[in-house]
Protein backbone atom coordinates (compact mmCIF):
# COMPACT_ATOMS: atom_id res chain seq x y z
CA UNK A 1 0.00 0.00 0.00
CA UNK A 2 1.32 3.44 -1.00
CA UNK A 3 1.62 5.58 2.15
CA UNK A 4 2.96 8.67 0.36
CA UNK A 5 1.05 11.81 1.28
CA UNK A 6 0.11 13.84 -1.78
CA UNK A 7 -1.52 17.24 -2.16
CA UNK A 8 -3.34 18.81 -5.09
CA UNK A 9 -3.66 22.55 -5.65
CA UNK A 10 -6.06 23.84 -8.31
CA UNK A 11 -9.46 22.19 -8.77
CA UNK A 12 -10.57 23.92 -11.97
CA UNK A 13 -11.61 22.49 -15.34
CA UNK A 14 -8.60 20.17 -15.53
CA UNK A 15 -7.49 19.79 -11.91
CA UNK A 16 -10.86 18.62 -10.60
CA UNK A 17 -10.86 15.48 -12.77
CA UNK A 18 -7.19 14.78 -12.08
CA UNK A 19 -7.66 15.05 -8.32
CA UNK A 20 -10.70 12.76 -8.49
CA UNK A 21 -8.63 10.14 -10.31
CA UNK A 22 -5.93 10.31 -7.63
CA UNK A 23 -8.61 9.85 -5.00
CA UNK A 24 -10.15 6.90 -6.88
CA UNK A 25 -6.71 5.30 -7.09
CA UNK A 26 -6.63 5.23 -3.29
CA UNK A 27 -3.88 7.78 -2.63
CA UNK A 28 -3.71 9.79 0.60
CA UNK A 29 -4.91 13.12 -0.79
CA UNK A 30 -5.13 16.68 0.55
CA UNK A 31 -6.46 19.60 -1.53
CA UNK A 32 -6.44 23.39 -1.66
CA UNK A 33 -8.11 25.78 -4.07
CA UNK A 34 -8.27 29.55 -4.31
CA UNK A 35 -12.08 29.45 -4.72
CA UNK A 36 -12.92 27.68 -1.48
CA UNK A 37 -16.28 26.27 -2.66
CA UNK A 38 -14.50 23.98 -5.13
CA UNK A 39 -13.08 21.89 -2.28
CA UNK A 40 -16.53 21.06 -0.89
CA UNK A 41 -17.10 17.89 -2.92
CA UNK A 42 -13.67 16.60 -1.88
CA UNK A 43 -14.25 17.44 1.77
CA UNK A 44 -17.57 15.59 1.57
CA UNK A 45 -15.63 12.53 0.35
CA UNK A 46 -13.37 12.70 3.40
CA UNK A 47 -10.41 14.44 1.76
CA UNK A 48 -8.36 16.72 4.01
CA UNK A 49 -8.47 20.41 3.06
CA UNK A 50 -5.39 22.60 3.64
CA UNK A 51 -5.56 26.14 4.97
CA UNK A 52 -3.06 27.44 2.39
CA UNK A 53 -0.48 26.18 -0.11
CA UNK A 54 2.18 26.53 2.61
CA UNK A 55 0.07 24.46 5.00
CA UNK A 56 -0.44 21.78 2.36
CA UNK A 57 3.27 21.64 1.49
CA UNK A 58 4.24 21.32 5.15
CA UNK A 59 2.22 18.10 5.44
CA UNK A 60 2.72 16.43 2.05
CA UNK A 61 5.52 14.45 0.36
CA UNK A 62 4.38 15.32 -3.16
CA UNK A 63 2.57 18.52 -4.20
CA UNK A 64 0.73 18.68 -7.53
CA UNK A 65 -0.31 22.04 -8.98
CA UNK A 66 -2.74 22.76 -11.84
CA UNK A 67 -3.68 26.42 -12.25
CA UNK A 68 -4.14 28.82 -15.14
CA UNK A 69 -1.09 30.94 -15.87
CA UNK A 70 2.51 31.78 -15.01
CA UNK A 71 1.66 34.46 -12.39
CA UNK A 72 -0.74 32.04 -10.68
CA UNK A 73 1.93 29.34 -10.37
CA UNK A 74 4.48 31.87 -9.15
CA UNK A 75 2.05 33.15 -6.50
CA UNK A 76 1.02 29.67 -5.32
CA UNK A 77 4.56 28.31 -5.15
CA UNK A 78 6.72 31.35 -4.40
CA UNK A 79 4.28 33.92 -2.96
CA UNK A 80 3.09 34.73 0.55
CA UNK A 81 1.73 31.56 2.18
CA UNK A 82 2.99 29.75 -0.90
CA UNK A 83 4.31 26.22 -1.20
CA UNK A 84 7.90 27.35 -0.69
CA UNK A 85 7.08 28.70 2.79
CA UNK A 86 5.99 25.30 4.05
CA UNK A 87 7.98 22.88 1.93
CA UNK A 88 10.31 20.33 3.53
CA UNK A 89 13.59 19.00 2.12
CA UNK A 90 12.97 16.15 -0.30
CA UNK A 91 9.42 17.17 -1.22
CA UNK A 92 8.56 16.92 -4.92
CA UNK A 93 6.46 19.59 -6.65
CA UNK A 94 4.78 18.53 -9.91
CA UNK A 95 3.41 21.44 -11.93
CA UNK A 96 0.67 20.41 -14.37
CA UNK A 97 -0.02 24.02 -15.40
CA UNK A 98 1.01 25.36 -18.79
CA UNK A 99 3.37 28.26 -18.12
CA UNK A 100 6.53 29.95 -19.34
CA UNK A 101 9.50 27.55 -19.73
CA UNK A 102 11.79 30.30 -18.44
CA UNK A 103 9.65 30.83 -15.33
CA UNK A 104 9.60 27.06 -14.76
CA UNK A 105 13.38 26.93 -14.62
CA UNK A 106 13.40 29.86 -12.19
CA UNK A 107 10.83 28.22 -9.89
CA UNK A 108 12.75 24.92 -9.96
CA UNK A 109 15.92 26.77 -8.93
CA UNK A 110 14.14 28.46 -6.01
CA UNK A 111 12.76 25.13 -4.80
CA UNK A 112 16.22 23.57 -5.09
CA UNK A 113 17.45 26.19 -2.59
CA UNK A 114 15.03 24.56 -0.13
CA UNK A 115 16.38 21.10 -1.09
CA UNK A 116 13.05 20.34 -2.77
CA UNK A 117 12.51 18.94 -6.27
CA UNK A 118 10.33 19.90 -9.23
CA UNK A 119 8.92 18.41 -12.41
CA UNK A 120 7.12 20.46 -15.03
CA UNK A 121 4.41 18.12 -16.30
CA UNK A 122 1.83 19.95 -18.43
CA UNK A 123 -1.02 17.90 -19.80
CA UNK A 124 -3.07 17.55 -22.98
CA UNK A 125 -6.41 15.90 -23.60
CA UNK A 126 -9.00 18.43 -22.48
CA UNK A 127 -11.43 18.14 -19.61
CA UNK A 128 -12.52 14.76 -21.02
CA UNK A 129 -9.00 13.37 -20.66
CA UNK A 130 -8.70 14.83 -17.16
CA UNK A 131 -11.95 13.17 -16.09
CA UNK A 132 -11.17 9.82 -17.75
CA UNK A 133 -7.52 9.59 -16.67
CA UNK A 134 -6.34 9.46 -20.29
CA UNK A 135 -4.24 12.63 -20.46
CA UNK A 136 -0.95 12.91 -22.29
CA UNK A 137 1.68 14.25 -19.87
CA UNK A 138 4.94 15.86 -21.04
CA UNK A 139 7.56 15.87 -18.30
CA UNK A 140 10.66 17.97 -17.76
CA UNK A 141 13.06 17.42 -14.87
CA UNK A 142 15.28 14.75 -13.32
CA UNK A 143 14.58 11.15 -14.38
CA UNK A 144 14.78 9.87 -10.79
CA UNK A 145 12.01 12.27 -9.76
CA UNK A 146 9.88 11.13 -12.68
CA UNK A 147 10.29 7.54 -11.50
CA UNK A 148 9.14 8.65 -8.07
CA UNK A 149 6.13 10.44 -9.56
CA UNK A 150 5.05 7.67 -11.93
CA UNK A 151 2.31 6.06 -9.80
CA UNK A 152 0.52 9.41 -9.49
CA UNK A 153 0.99 10.44 -13.12
CA UNK A 154 -0.32 7.04 -14.22
CA UNK A 155 -3.52 7.69 -12.26
CA UNK A 156 -3.97 10.91 -14.25
CA UNK A 157 -2.81 10.01 -17.73
CA UNK A 158 -2.29 7.35 -20.34
CA UNK A 159 0.85 8.62 -22.09
CA UNK A 160 3.71 9.91 -19.94
CA UNK A 161 6.84 11.06 -21.77
CA UNK A 162 10.07 12.41 -20.32
CA UNK A 163 11.23 15.10 -22.76
CA UNK A 164 14.24 16.64 -20.98
CA UNK A 165 15.34 18.86 -18.11
CA UNK A 166 13.35 21.58 -16.33
CA UNK A 167 11.34 23.62 -18.83
CA UNK A 168 11.35 20.93 -21.53
CA UNK A 169 7.90 19.73 -20.51
CA UNK A 170 6.56 23.25 -21.00
CA UNK A 171 8.27 23.55 -24.39
CA UNK A 172 6.74 20.23 -25.49
CA UNK A 173 3.30 21.47 -24.37
CA UNK A 174 3.72 24.56 -26.54
CA UNK A 175 4.55 22.27 -29.47
CA UNK A 176 1.29 20.48 -28.66
CA UNK A 177 -0.64 23.74 -28.62
CA UNK A 178 0.68 24.83 -32.01
CA UNK A 179 -0.53 21.53 -33.43
CA UNK A 180 -3.90 21.84 -31.68
CA UNK A 181 -4.77 25.32 -32.93
CA UNK A 182 -3.45 24.96 -36.46
CA UNK A 183 -5.33 21.65 -36.76
CA UNK A 184 -8.47 23.33 -35.41
CA UNK A 185 -8.10 26.02 -38.05
CA UNK A 186 -7.94 23.30 -40.70
CA UNK A 187 -11.01 21.56 -39.25
CA UNK A 188 -12.89 24.87 -39.22
CA UNK A 189 -11.97 25.75 -42.81
CA UNK A 190 -12.84 22.27 -44.05
CA UNK A 191 -16.26 22.19 -42.41
CA UNK A 192 -17.05 25.69 -43.66
CA UNK A 193 -16.02 24.57 -47.16
CA UNK A 194 -18.26 21.49 -46.90
CA UNK A 195 -21.17 23.63 -45.72
CA UNK A 196 -20.75 26.08 -48.59
CA UNK A 197 -20.51 23.15 -51.04
CA UNK A 198 -23.82 21.71 -49.93
CA UNK A 199 -22.44 18.46 -48.51
CA UNK A 200 -24.06 16.38 -45.81
CA UNK A 201 -21.75 17.36 -42.98
CA UNK A 202 -22.10 14.20 -40.89
CA UNK A 203 -21.46 11.95 -43.89
CA UNK A 204 -18.49 14.10 -44.88
CA UNK A 205 -17.06 13.85 -41.38
CA UNK A 206 -17.48 10.06 -41.47
CA UNK A 207 -15.77 9.95 -44.86
CA UNK A 208 -12.60 11.76 -43.79
CA UNK A 209 -12.09 11.24 -40.05
CA UNK A 210 -10.37 7.83 -40.31
CA UNK A 211 -8.13 8.64 -43.27
CA UNK A 212 -4.99 10.73 -43.66
CA UNK A 213 -6.94 13.85 -42.65
CA UNK A 214 -8.00 12.34 -39.34
CA UNK A 215 -7.06 13.92 -36.02
CA UNK A 216 -8.20 14.10 -32.39
CA UNK A 217 -9.53 17.60 -32.99
CA UNK A 218 -11.54 16.50 -36.02
CA UNK A 219 -13.02 13.43 -34.31
CA UNK A 220 -13.78 15.13 -30.98
CA UNK A 221 -14.47 18.75 -31.85
CA UNK A 222 -15.84 18.29 -35.37
CA UNK A 223 -19.12 16.73 -34.14
CA UNK A 224 -19.46 19.51 -31.57
CA UNK A 225 -19.18 22.11 -34.32
CA UNK A 226 -21.86 20.33 -36.36
CA UNK A 227 -24.17 20.39 -33.30
CA UNK A 228 -23.14 23.99 -32.57
CA UNK A 229 -22.21 22.84 -29.09
CA UNK A 230 -19.67 25.30 -27.73
CA UNK A 231 -19.20 23.75 -24.29
CA UNK A 232 -15.47 23.83 -23.58
CA UNK A 233 -13.06 21.00 -23.21
CA UNK A 234 -10.61 23.90 -23.19
CA UNK A 235 -11.70 27.54 -23.40
CA UNK A 236 -10.68 30.19 -25.90
CA UNK A 237 -9.32 32.30 -23.02
CA UNK A 238 -7.04 29.48 -21.84
CA UNK A 239 -5.99 28.69 -25.41
CA UNK A 240 -5.04 32.33 -25.90
CA UNK A 241 -2.90 32.24 -22.77
CA UNK A 242 -1.04 29.27 -24.20
CA UNK A 243 -0.67 30.92 -27.61
CA UNK A 244 0.76 33.99 -25.93
CA UNK A 245 3.41 31.71 -24.42
CA UNK A 246 4.04 30.21 -27.88
CA UNK A 247 4.53 33.65 -29.43
CA UNK A 248 6.84 34.79 -26.62
CA UNK A 249 8.98 31.66 -26.90
CA UNK A 250 9.05 31.86 -30.70
CA UNK A 251 10.20 35.47 -30.45
CA UNK A 252 13.01 34.44 -28.09
CA UNK A 253 13.99 31.65 -30.51
CA UNK A 254 13.72 33.89 -33.58
CA UNK A 255 11.43 31.54 -35.52
CA UNK A 256 8.22 32.17 -37.50
CA UNK A 257 4.91 30.71 -36.31
CA UNK A 258 2.53 31.92 -39.01
CA UNK A 259 -0.36 29.55 -38.28
CA UNK A 260 -0.30 30.07 -34.51
CA UNK A 261 -0.13 33.86 -35.00
CA UNK A 262 -3.15 33.80 -37.30
CA UNK A 263 -5.20 31.74 -34.86
CA UNK A 264 -4.15 34.02 -32.00
CA UNK A 265 -5.61 36.99 -33.84
CA UNK A 266 -8.80 35.15 -34.81
CA UNK A 267 -9.29 34.16 -31.16
CA UNK A 268 -8.64 37.76 -30.14
CA UNK A 269 -11.53 38.83 -32.38
CA UNK A 270 -13.78 36.24 -30.72
CA UNK A 271 -12.72 37.42 -27.26
CA UNK A 272 -13.70 40.95 -28.27
CA UNK A 273 -17.18 39.55 -28.96
CA UNK A 274 -17.35 38.11 -25.44
CA UNK A 275 -16.80 34.50 -26.52
CA UNK A 276 -13.68 33.74 -24.49
CA UNK A 277 -15.44 31.22 -22.25
CA UNK A 278 -16.54 29.06 -25.18
CA UNK A 279 -14.62 25.98 -26.31
CA UNK A 280 -11.56 26.49 -28.50
CA UNK A 281 -13.43 24.83 -31.39
CA UNK A 282 -15.54 28.01 -31.58
CA UNK A 283 -12.66 29.23 -33.74
CA UNK A 284 -15.00 28.39 -36.64
CA UNK A 285 -17.16 31.36 -35.64
CA UNK A 286 -14.45 33.77 -36.76
CA UNK A 287 -14.49 32.21 -40.24
CA UNK A 288 -18.28 32.15 -40.26
CA UNK A 289 -18.32 35.87 -39.50
CA UNK A 290 -15.98 36.60 -42.41
CA UNK A 291 -17.87 34.37 -44.89
CA UNK A 292 -21.45 34.95 -43.81
CA UNK A 293 -21.99 31.15 -43.69
CA UNK A 294 -22.71 29.11 -40.56
CA UNK A 295 -21.65 25.49 -40.28
CA UNK A 296 -24.52 23.15 -39.45
CA UNK A 297 -27.25 25.56 -40.49
CA UNK A 298 -29.07 25.77 -43.78
CA UNK A 299 -28.58 28.91 -45.83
Amino acid sequence: MDTTKIGFIGLGMMGRGMAHNLLKAGFNLMVWNRTASKVDEFAAAGVKVAASPADLASRRDIVLVCVSDTPDVEQIILGEDGVIEGIRPGTLVIDHSTISPRATRRIAARLAEKEAHMLDAPVSGGSEGAANGTLSIMVGGPVEQLERAMPYLQAEGKTITHVGDHGAGQMAKLVNQILVVVTQLGVSEALLFAQAGGLDLEKTLDAVKDGAAGSWMLSNRGPQILRRDWRPGFTIDLQQKDLRLVLEAADELGIPVFGASLVFNLYRALQAQGLGSEGNHALVKALEHISGIEVGREA
